[in-house]
């Protein structure tokens, strides 16, 4: 079995459900007493969150490139940055390590096509769901279109995520306000919705609508999972 790297912290709420979710699979794949071999560096959010609100994305890069080689150094033989958003330093990362980065927009996607999806909303940070470095690998290596809420929706995922689900807050109006979010952009023709921040499925699941979520967690973690034991 190969070690599991894991940079997490962004937030800490999500990165247990990581950590949950590789030993499952590990001990679902292979039973008795079997649980994941991981080598794990945990960063203080604060220092990141202080960084993207600075647009400071140059610095918050060379922050997990260092504590990426500390995974890298304890034996991991590939990396999952467990948050969606920070992949938008994924190539600063990517240079500074020589063992792979399992890239969640990659292992989302692979499952999309998977499933025939070809036009997926997506719920994330104003970061994830504004800038291009997560829509637009979606869109040219994957040819999966992209829809996004509008700028008030859009300011409502944003806000719920850092307020609520990163201080570990679950509330059912946030709850029903997703929902309602979920609906619209299944108006706007899309086949399924992607829950591209790891913290929104601590709030919503699949049980709360008829609409098909991808929790880039669980997809994330189950692409790792398969990796470490059939490499």
């Amino acid at each position: 079995m190969q070690v599991i790297g894991v940079l997490g912290g962004m937030s800490w709420e999500s990165t247990q459900s990581y950590y949950r979710a590789l030993n499952e699979g590990v001990k679902q794949a292979l039973g008795g007493f079997h649980s994941a071999r991981i080598a794990m560096v945990s960063v203080d959010f604060a220092e990141i969150e202080t960084l993207q609100q600075q647009g400071d994305w140059d610095k918050a890069g060379t922050l997990l490139a260092d504590a990426a080689q500390s995974v890298e150094r304890a034996g991991a033989d590939f990396l999952l940055l467990a948050t969606n958003t920070m992949h938008k330093v994924a190539p600063a990362i990517e240079q500074a390590i020589s063992i792979p980065l399992l890239h969640i927009a990659d292992a989302t996607a692979e499952r999309l096509r998977q499933d025939g999806i070809t036009r997926v909303g997506l719920l994330g940070t104003r970061f994830t769901m504004e800038q291009d470095f997560y829509k637009a690998r979606l869109q040219e290596n994957f040819g999966i279109d992209v829809v996004v809420p509008d700028d008030a929706e859009r300011e409502s995922v944003h806000r719920i995520i850092f307020d609520e689900l990163c201080q570990g807050v679950i509330n059912d109006d946030s709850r029903k306000r997703y929902l309602d979010i979920i609906g619209n952009l299944r108006a706007q023709g899309a086949q399924a919705v992607i829950l591209g921040c790891t913290e929104i499925a601590l709030l919503v699941e699949q049980a709360h609508t008829d609409v098909t979520l991808y929790d880039t967690t669980a997809l994330h973690a189950s692409t790792a999972v398969a990796r470490a034991l059939n490499a």
